[in-house]
């Protein structure tokens, strides 16, 4: 018991490996466009409309409707943040993020408005005001030094790896 009267709770290996493993709450709220707290077909559809043609991949109706169908566990048109983690951490490995870094690469992708490849000051900041998210000039400076950037140079797709503790 602590000062306060609280019962603390000892922080096992497997919980605390758990919360650093596990930590795609900010790719998730990337997707989530409109905010509500499950990926849909339309937030799947906003979030591949940010991704330059050139870039890739074709997600068309058939792509986005199997990326939901994979995910949507409880089988209810939706995918919830635990079916989200759940899929991300279960993938094959392929160098990060539990087998997400084909999503991390599409979440950097859109994030880099330049398409210069990599995140400046500028393209964190729009990002972090877009998705509504309240960070002070020093914290994107601070995730920018995190990342091995600089803020001239900006954070490179293995940077960003990094702020997501990947």
């Amino acid at each position: 018991m602590c000062p306060s009267g609280r019962i603390l709770t000892p922080i096992t290996t497997t919980t605390a490996t758990a919360a650093a493993k596990s930590d795609f709450r900010p790719a998730f709220e990337i997707i989530d466009a409109d905010r509500d707290g499950k990926i849909s077909s339309d937030d799947l559809r906003a979030f591949y409309a940010g991704i330059p043609k050139s870039s890739g991949e074709n997600h068309d109706e058939t792509m986005i409707g199997t990326m939901i169908s994979v995910a949507d566990s409880n089988k209810d048109g939706f995918v919830e943040f635990d079916e989200f983690e759940k899929v991300l951490e279960t993938a094959p490995l392929s160098g990060g993020c539990g087998g997400g870094e084909g999503l991390m690469k599409d979440v950097f992708t859109v994030m880099d408005k330049d398409g210069d490849g990599r995140l400046s000051y500028g393209d964190l900041k729009s990002y972090m005001d877009s998705a509504g998210l309240v960070v002070t000039d020093d914290e994107i400076e601070s995730m920018i030094r995190l990342a091995g950037g600089d803020l001239n140079g900006g954070v490179s797709f293995d940077g960003l790896l990094k702020i997501f503790g990947c």
